[in-house]
């Protein structure tokens, strides 16, 4: 039997705790998670539970106080801040309940964005830019502003940013929790899409069930632990 590939991202014994006055939240006490390639898990937990601290530590936007963030095996507690951008920049995209494209830029220039800061030519950022929207089923709107787009089409907009510089893991927090049900699903299935066809691995916090259940595994959130949900 061929040897288990390793995780592409794993948490290990991570913990993060904050301060309200002399009170000590403990959010994290030695969270556990690996998510293998492919894989798409769903975070599923209360408001409050630490779902938005947890992703913010998995993407690198946040330090744990304690425990270690492996991306492909790499320890990165202890990377500086520009090391810890390229890696974001390079392995990791983000979708977010809000889709914060900048509302002076066209759908098409707003996913040629991270490219450009990668360095990429803008003519290699506009093709791949226009293949990404295109797939999504956006080829209408590419010179079109977010104010002149559906919150649907903006949040499309959003996924091709976010996998624009072809990352290995996305991360999502509630990409659909400010759509109505019809445009969630349409949003949420060009998204399950995208992501098997990039055969990325990924994270999403969701509070719908229904999606939830549409990814490969369930887990929540449990004084401080990350556990299996059925």
């Amino acid at each position: 039997m061929a040897e288990r590939e390793d995780p592409v991202l794993f948490l290990h014994n991570v913990a993060r705790h904050y301060w309200q006055g002399d009170a000590t939240l403990d959010i994290l006490k030695g969270a556990e998670l690996a998510i293998w390639p492919g894989q798409s898990v769903a975070l599923v937990a209360p408001s409050g539970a630490g779902k938005s601290t947890l992703l913010h530590i998995a993407g690198l936007l946040e330090h744990p106080d304690s425990g270690e963030v492996y991306i492909h095996g790499m320890p990165t507690a202890a990377l500086g801040d520009d090391a810890r951008t390229r890696l974001r920049r390079t392995q990791i995209g983000f979708v977010y309940q809000a889709h914060h494209l900048l509302p002076e830029f066209s759908a098409i220039e707003n996913v040629m964005m991270p490219q450009m800061i990668r360095g990429l030519p803008k003519q290699q950022a506009a093709r791949r830019a226009a293949e990404l929207l295109d797939y999504l089923g956006l080829r209408e709107r590419l010179s079109h502003r977010p104010a002149e787009l559906s919150g649907g089409e903006q949040q499309r907009v959003a996924i091709a940013r976010a996998v624009a510089n072809a990352p290995r893991i996305l991360l999502a927090d509630e990409p659909t929790g400010n759509l109505d049900p019809h445009t969630s699903d349409h949003v949420f299935d060009a998204l399950s899409q995208l992501v098997r066809s990039a055969k990325l691995t990924m994270l999403i916090v969701t509070h719908n069930m229904e999606i939830a259940a549409r990814m490969d595994r369930r887990v929540t959130i449990r004084d401080g632990m990350v556990a299996e949900l059925d």
